[in-house]
């Protein structure tokens, strides 16, 4: 099942410990999209998506919020 996760107004680190505790709740094959406001955050969740052979797309910003989709590794 996907998820949507809203972490707007959360920054660094917050925004990729809360990622990496939804990821574990989802089912391989799932996709988490991420909401946030920090700029950094995208980054931090390539990050993330690397090192825990996840896919990672960055799908745009639109009145501050930048989102995120993140497909868990099958």
């Amino acid at each position: 099942m996907d998820r949507t996760l809203d972490l707007k107004g959360m920054t660094c680190p917050f925004p990729v410990i809360e990622a990496k505790k939804a990821l574990a709740m989802l089912v391989p094959g799932a996709t988490l999209t991420v909401l946030a406001t920090d700029p950094a955050a995208g980054r931090d969740l390539a990050a993330l998506c690397e090192a825990g052979g996840h896919r990672f797309s960055d799908r745009g910003e639109a009145a501050g919020v930048f989102s995120f989709a993140i497909r868990k590794r099958a």
